[in-house]
C-alpha cells in the first residue's frame, strides 16, 4: 500500500509535539496537515478528506472529546487516535465509546503509533 496518498491530520495545540509529529508522519510519506484545536479542525474537514486524524485530548477551545462528538455528527466514518499527557480511564472509555480507534498516552512513542496507524490503513 502506497502510504503518500494517506492523508493525516495532527490536531494538537502543543506546537513542538504537532510540528515534530507531523515532520516524523510526512518523512514517513504521508501527506499530513496539522491545526492547533478542535475547531479548526472541523473548519479544516469542511474543505479536505483525510484518511486518519491524530488528536491530542486536552486542547483550548474545543478539546479531543468535545472534538470527537462533534466529528461523529459531521464524519462519523473517521478514523481516530487520541492521544494525552493525562491518561484516566474514564476518558480512555469515554474516547472508545466515541469511536476512537486508539488512545494512547503520551510521550508518543512512534512504533506504537506506527503500528496503530499501519493497522487502520490495512484495515481500510
Amino acid at each position: 500500500m502506497e502510504q503518500g496518498c494517506k492523508r493525516i491530520l495532527v490536531v494538537d495545540d502543543e506546537e513542538n509535539a504537532r510540528v515534530a509529529l507531523s515532520k516524523i508522519l510526512a518523512h514517513d510519506g504521508y501527506e499530513v496537515s496539522s491545526v492547533r484545536n478542535g475547531l479548526e479542525a472541523l473548519n479544516y474537514l469542511r474543505s479536505k478528506d483525510v484518511e486518519l486524524i491524530i488528536t491530542d485530548l486536552n486542547m483550548p477551545e474545543m478539546n479531543g472529546m468535545m472534538f470527537l462528538r462533534e466529528l461523529n455528527r459531521s464524519h462519523p466514518a473517521s478514523n481516530v487516535i487520541m492521544v494525552t499527557a493525562y491518561g484516566e480511564v474514564e476518558s480512555y472509555l469515554e474516547a472508545m465509546t466515541l469511536g476512537a480507534f486508539e488512545y494512547i498516552n503520551k510521550p508518543v512513542k512512534y512504533g506504537d503509533l506506527k503500528k496503530v496507524i499501519d493497522k487502520i490503513f490495512s484495515a481500510n
